[in-house]
């Protein structure tokens, strides 16, 4: 798919102008850094889901937003739109209910960090992983992406796989799976705490929490001078 393909098939599901690049800026970015899983493939995702493409999220105060039937990224791309108007004076957490889905979080807190806040995002899903022992689906992939001023943007899902992967024929069901093979109960204990930190805060749909903050040092000068010669999560 094209860029310009991409763009028309967003404006063909009903989307404003302003709601399709927001769309468009996501898949796009994904498709850059080699994530197709959030990429270009999610628009063919979309056009089989039921959504309202005029819903709009509402903003119930500096700290809580509710989806009201906007599809996650808007919401999210809504509050780091929001956060970098009226930055925090210290530190805030932002709790979004009704959000999903959200995609590559990533995208969000580099946005972030790049106008000089730090910030760490996660957000929660269908529940996709088992207990590394075996049994039912009961968590999410659950991903966390952390960023900081200086172009360090970590993202990491709970999974072996992404549900992205699985919806571009990357890989299927079965490889969703906590990560780390004999030591896969951490992931999945990450997972399961996640899941609970935003279901306790958000509610029992799917939401997201972010916390930003102000920063007060850069640690980033030095560990490029540690790390010279490597490439750095967030690095092009």
């Amino acid at each position: 798919m094209t860029p310009e393909e991409a763009r028309a098939r967003l404006a063909a599901l009903g989307f404003s102008e302003s709601d399709a690049e927001t769309l468009f800026a996501h898949f796009d970015e994904a498709e850059r850094r080699g994530k197709a899983g959030h990429g270009y493939s999610r628009i063919a995702w979309l056009e089989t889901q039921r959504f309202d493409p005029e819903a709009r999220p509402r903003r119930l105060s500096a700290e809580r937003w509710d989806g009201n039937g906007a599809l996650g990224y808007l919401t999210l791309a809504a509050i780091v739109g929001d956060q970098l108007a009226s930055p925090p004076g210290h530190a805030r957490v932002v709790v979004a209910s009704h959000c999903f889905p959200t995609g590559m979080l990533g995208h969000y807190v580099r946005r972030l960090a790049d106008g000089g806040l730090v910030a760490a995002l996660t957000a929660t899903s269908p529940a996709r992983l088992g207990h590394p022992e075996g049994g039912p689906s009961l968590v999410g992939t659950n991903p966390l992406a952390i960023a900081v001023p200086g172009g360090i943007v970590a993202d990491v899902s709970m999974g072996k796989v992404t549900y992205g992967d699985v919806i571009r024929g990357a890989a299927s069901e079965d490889d969703l799976v906590p990560f780390g093979g004999e030591q896969a109960h951490k992931a999945f204990a990450l997972a399961l705490g996640l899941q609970l930190l935003v279901d306790a805060l958000a509610g029992p749909e799917h939401g997201a929490v972010l916390v930003v903050a102000r920063p007060e040092h850069d640690p980033v000068p030095a560990l490029r001078a540690r790390a010279a010669g490597l490439r750095l999560p967030g690095d092009s």
